[in-house]
Parts: C-alpha cells; structure tokens; sequence
C-alpha cells in the first residue's frame, strides 16, 4: 500500500508566505477602480486588512478572505491555525466576527477525504471559540491542498480600527512573536523535531481576539495584523495609509532587541532555512527600509518573515501605553511589547531599524 504524502509535501509553498510579492500585487491592483459608493468605508486603496461597507448609521460590515497551502502537517491544526488566521483581519479592524464560508481545493485522489475532515473541524474548533459557525462554502480538486475562510464581521461605522489612524508619537506595540515562516519551514525541510513546532502551533492557532478587546477598550485608531508580508511590509502599509490621511510624511523607529522572537530562529536562519516569501518581502521593504549595521542580514530577513496567523500591531499614544500593556498581560496576551515609535520622517512609509 502506498503511503499517503504528508500535506506540505504537495505545497509549493506554506502558509502565509504563498502571498503574491506586495509590489506585483499593487500593480495588480491598479487596474481594479475605485469604488465611489460612499457606503464604502475600507476598500482595497489603504491595502488595509478587511473592507468595511455601512449597512446603517449604527452598523458596518467587515469582510476579509483568507487562504492558503498547509503550513503543519497535521490537518486538525492547519485547519485551527486557517481559521485563526482569516479571522484575524475582522478582530484587527475591530469588528465582532458573525459567520463564515470555507473554501478549500483538495487532491482528493491522492489524500481522500479523512484527512480533508480533520481539516474542517479543526477550523470549526476555533470558529466556535469565536462564537461563529462555518456555515457554507466552496469546493475544488485541485493537486495542491488549499484552504481558508471568507469571514463577516460587523463593527459601528465610527469605530473602525484601520491602518490609517498613526499619528507621530504613537508607541507600536506588538502582541504575538515573530518567526513562524522560519520554523514551519525548517520543520518542512526536516531540521526541527514536530515537538519543536509546539509553540509556534499554539501561536498560529491562537485567537487575537483577546488583544482586540483590548484595543477596543482603549479606542486605538489604528491597527493591522502582522501576517505574509512580515513585520516591515505591514508596518509600511499603516505608515503610508498614515502619511496620505494626516498629509505628513510618517516614519517609524524599530527596536530590535525589542521585538518578541520564537526561540532558535536566528540560529535557523544563519542555516539558511526561510521561505521564498520572506525573502521577497526584503526585497520589497529594502528601499525604504534602513539598517544599523550592527544588524546582521539574518536579523534583518527576521523583520521580514512571512507570517502566519501574527499578532496585532498597533498604534498607540504614549499615555495609554502602560494601562494597555497591563490589560494585554490580565487577558494572558503575555508576549505584547513595544517595539519602536512614529515619528515625522522624510519620506512615507520609511522604517529605521537599531538594534
């Protein structure tokens, strides 16, 4: 008898680092209008992430899609940590998730249906955690495994949470380590034991709603998660969006040491395990992305890795700082930490980063 492939030997690549290169996607994009109904708060324009349309004076709905080959081999986790990933973008806009639809494409000849099972209800575990239900979806055969959720979400018209609302001042705080392209894909290329994923597992799977409450509490004006096109390229989506909305040039400062790191990546790095999609983002942040150079070029691919299922990273005023940290910590949202500030800089969308 044949032994069944594991799923991330029929991916070409994993997870969120599957992402179209940011730069290529812009041009994309620059073909789609934009929309002049004015019931629509977020569109593609602010490369935010969820579009938000106005049902009423009291409601909007917040959209998003999200999917992606396996990242783990183990299909009950990579269907936790889809789940956990597309609803992300509805918790980063400050949006209550309401329900979902699944897509998945599926080489059904070649690992039938069992496996496709564990994939649903290991999404269906956390969409219940987030008191929704999967309630439909799309289905292909296709050679390479895909899956993911489109989300709704809904959130009052006055206080959406975009990427837009940095102001200079504004501490950046981030809620979830970095590195998961790193380890899933030393895990892939058999440098790291499955037990060495455990923790990255956890993260990927975990929700940010908890981190989104409190945000919500404290009424932060701008946010994103931090998912396929790594720390500096989302980061370089709020500072833009930013600079266009307050008419200045914005730049953030970036701290290094600060910044909440996976165990051993690194290490991993310097053994030239990273994914293809890390390497991109580099690429795309490069120009407008300075350097100290007491960074190493691994440190500075680390900035870049693609993430899956990140935390949040938000903006927020000094003043608010301390109480939002305590907050984050009661809700065991225990990795948050401030890693760097928003200045004025000279051109938007600029990041320094020291060590």
């Amino acid at each position: 008898m044949c032994k069944t492939p594991s799923l991330t030997s029929l991916a070409k690549s994993a997870g969120c680092a599957a992402k179209i290169r940011q730069a290529d996607l812009a041009e994309a994009l620059a073909h789609l209008p934009i929309s002049s109904d004015p019931n629509l708060m977020v569109d593609h324009a602010g490369s935010d992430d969820a579009a938000v349309y106005r049902l009423s004076s009291e409601i909007a709905l917040v959209e998003t899609v999200d999917i992606f080959p396996p990242i783990v081999d183990n299909p009950f986790d990579y269907g936790r940590i889809a789940a956990a990933n597309a609803l992300s973008d509805i918790y980063a806009m400050g949006g209550n998730p309401i329900s979902a639809l699944s897509f998945v494409s599926w080489p059904v000849e070649v690992l039938g249906v069992d496996q496709l099972g564990k994939v649903l209800k290991g999404a269906a575990s956390i969409c219940s955690k987030a008191g929704i239900s999967i309630a439909g979806g799309h289905s292909i055969v296709d050679p390479e495994p895909k899956f993911g959720l489109f989300v709704n979400g809904l959130v009052h018209p006055d206080k959406i949470i975009d990427n837009s609302g940095a102001q200079v001042g504004d501490c950046l705080i981030l809620t979830k380590k970095i590195g998961t392209g790193v380890l899933t894909t030393a895990a892939k290329r058999g440098e790291l034991s499955v037990n060495g994923l455990d923790e990255v597992i956890l993260s990927m799977s975990t929700l940010n709603d908890e981190a989104a409450c409190v945000m919500k509490e404290h009424s932060i004006k701008a946010a994103t998660d931090v998912t396929g096109f790594g720390l500096l390229g989302h980061l370089g989506n709020m500072l833009r969006a930013s600079s266009v909305k307050f008419n200045q040039p914005l730049l953030a400062k970036l701290y290094f040491a600060k910044i909440p790191l996976f165990k051993d990546v690194e290490f991993l790095l310097e053994k030239g395990l990273c994914p293809s999609g890390s390497k991109r983002n580099l690429e795309t942040a490069a120009s407008l992305t300075t350097f100290s150079t007491d960074l190493s070029s691994e440190q500075q691919l680390l900035l870049a890795d693609a993430q899956t299922s990140g935390g949040l990273l938000m903006a927020v005023p000094k003043e608010k700082v301390d109480a939002i940290l305590n907050d984050l910590r009661s809700k065991n949202v225990l990795e948050s930490a401030v890693i760097g500030e928003i200045e004025i800089g000279s051109q938007a969308g600029s990041i320094q980063v020291e060590l």
